[in-house]
């Protein structure tokens, strides 16, 4: 899910041609491959400058210090550099060798993109959890990629800057701001609070050299201050003055489309596409739990299935155990190459990520020389209730469980990871990524794996894991059905959680916090947008390669080009363009 150098053709030929002719070096250093090259590299670096903790996700620790400048001249300026990048950048499409066109389409998505959320979406001026979630502080201590006293120092230089980033929240946002967006700030500001007060802490307890860990209190302890000051101003200040206005409209949601996704289409497209879907998956979910029990409705089959659980003491154990056979099964079934020996570590959930997280997979970034990923599943809480304990531990029945492990590492995110690593990808391949193709690719290969006759030990069992998948794609169905209408058609929160009820079957507390998410993440329907894309690009890869077709041929193409929209993958893998669209 996530994105060594930038060796474009250019510059490969210019090495190789280094002992030449000085009139082929210079037809060479004008070349469009190698004024692009130098222009995306010089893009980048100033990319990187403004978003410091994109840098350090992707494992670019030279910009780990830089400042977090959110002040008005500095997003003005960083607005007018996009502005003048895409002008520079466009005309040269054309003139490119093969290559390096695909990833001059892929940058310049990837500024239209980042133009639209600053301009039209309005990030800065609209949303506080920009500024909520600017200070991210977890990767520092989870992984080893610098001496801890190295890190730490940088951990200083970050919380340094929490007095100017959020007096630029205070001084951009505006007076009045959408509702779900100031409650999910709130929490957010006070989960880091939390984090930088307590596991923070612990993690330095040790290994810090006195006057160094002396530095970082007394700054750790302002910046917690700042944050949980932010949380106050928020629930004080913007409260009062919240609106619900949360939807993008329209006219914006194709341009999420487009820049994403390179998708020119209307949503309600997408959406009668959805709801087809969700019918069918409706009804086939109701003909598996026949097969399970045909005395009982279809949510009571699937109520009885999430009573065969592991014990809160087993919960880990067993999907670590599981996690090998399903790893396993790919590679019987020559269903994907596995590039790497290095197994996926399962944790439990970082403590400030519990409150929104019930698994979810970590990897590190393409460029982080610490390699180490982690699947994380939050575990049961001792102070819950005998009742809570049972209905978080129905959520990781053994079938469910599997799925989602699945989704999160094999072959899902973290193959894709291992893909994404091994492969010759380019800086730009690394770093710009379609949110359809990464929760796409994970989403789909929950049905492939069910194709594939995964759990299938025997019928009863097949029908459970079968069950279980399907309860998967009703969600990520509601998901696109909830962000279309809710963004283009005015749909509220309350009808929202209304539907994923009574679509998905959910109850009202899970339902509620899905359609929430919804309010402030309209791309969340990429995880069946970018499902339904895969699936009519396989089908057309299949007709066109015939007898030559291999489904471990397919995956490893699919995940050898880095992370971009499935449309561009169609246009590299397709001799005939006209199929393989979804849309």
């Amino acid at each position: 899910m996530k994105r060594i150098s930038l060796l474009l053709p250019a510059l490969a030929l210019m090495l190789f041609i280094s002992g030449c002719q000085r009139p082929k070096e210079t037809v060479a250093a004008h070349h469009p491959d190698s004024t692009f090259a130098k222009l995306s590299e010089e893009f980048l670096k100033g990319y990187f400058t403004f978003r410091p903790g994109a840098a350090t996700y992707l494992g670019l620790h030279e910009y780990d210090r830089a400042k977090r400048d959110y002040s008005k001249a500095s997003l003005a300026a960083e607005l007018q550099r996009l502005k003048t990048f895409e002008q520079k950048l466009a005309p040269l499409g054309d003139s490119l060798s093969p290559k390096a066109r695909f990833d001059h389409k892929l940058l310049l998505a990837g500024i239209r993109q980042e133009i639209f959320t600053l301009e039209d979406l309005g990030i800065y001026t609209k949303n506080p959890m920009t500024y909520a979630g600017a200070i991210s502080l977890n990767l520092f201590v989870q992984r080893d990629f610098a001496p801890l006293d190295e890190r730490v120092r940088s951990i200083i230089a970050i919380e340094e800057q929490t007095p100017a980033i959020f007096a630029a929240a205070r001084e951009n946002l505006a007076d009045s701001l959408a509702k779900p967006y100031v409650e999910t700030a709130i929490l957010v500001a006070r989960g880091g609070a939390d984090f930088m007060e307590k596991e923070l802490v612990e993690a330095l307890a040790q290994g810090v050299t006195d006057s160094l860990k002396a530095t970082f209190t007394t700054v750790n302890k302002k910046a917690i201050e700042e944050l949980r000051g932010f949380a106050t101003w928020l629930e004080k200040e913007k409260m009062p003055k919240v609106h619900q206005h949360y939807a993008i409209g329209k006219a914006n949601y194709k341009k999420m489309l487009l820049y994403n996704e390179m998708l020119d289409v209307n949503p309600e497209d997408i959406l009668a596409l959805g709801l087809a879907e969700l019918k069918k998956e409706q009804e086939l979910f109701a003909e598996v739990a026949r097969k399970i029990n045909p005395n009982k409705s279809a949510i009571a089959v699937f109520e009885d299935l999430k009573k065969d659980h592991p014990t809160a003491d087993n919960l880990i154990p067993d999907a670590r155990k599981n996690l090998e056979s399903i790893r396993q099964f790919l590679l019987d079934k020559k269903i994907i190459t596995v590039p790497s020996e290095v197994r996926v570590e399962i944790r439990e959930t970082p403590q400030f990520a519990r409150s929104t997280s019930t698994a979810s997979m970590d990897t590190p970034g393409p460029f982080e020389k610490a390699t180490q990923a982690f699947y994380y599943i939050t575990p049961v809480e001792k102070t819950w209730t005998t009742k809570q304990k049972e209905e978080w531990l129905s959520q990781f029945n053994y079938y469910v469980t599997d799925i989602i492990s699945v989704h999160e590492a094999y072959p899902g995110h973290y193959v894709q990871f291992l893909h994404v690593n091994a492969s010759p990808t380019s800086k730009i391949q690394k770093t710009f990524g379609s949110y359809a193709f990464i929760e796409g690719w994970a989403h789909y290969t929950e049905k492939m794996m069910i194709e594939e006759g995964f759990g299938a030990k025997d019928p009863l069992t097949q029908a459970k894991y079968h069950l279980a998948q399907l309860d998967e794609s009703l969600l990520r169905l509601c998901r696109l059905c909830v962000s279309i209408k809710t963004h283009t058609e005015g749909m509220s929160l309350a009808d929202a959680t209304k539907f994923l009820q009574d679509n998905c079957y959910y109850d009202y507390k899970p339902a509620y916090q899905e359609a929430l998410r919804g309010t402030f993440d309209p791309g969340y329907l990429s995880y069946t947008l970018g499902k339904l894309q895969i699936l009519k690009l396989r089908e057309a890869y299949k007709a066109q390669e015939g007898a030559n077709f291999s489904l471990q041929k397919f995956h490893d193409q699919l995940l050898d080009n880095g992370m971009p929209p499935v449309e561009m993958l169609r246009e590299m893998m397709l001799k005939d363009q006209s199929g393989g669209k979804a849309f």
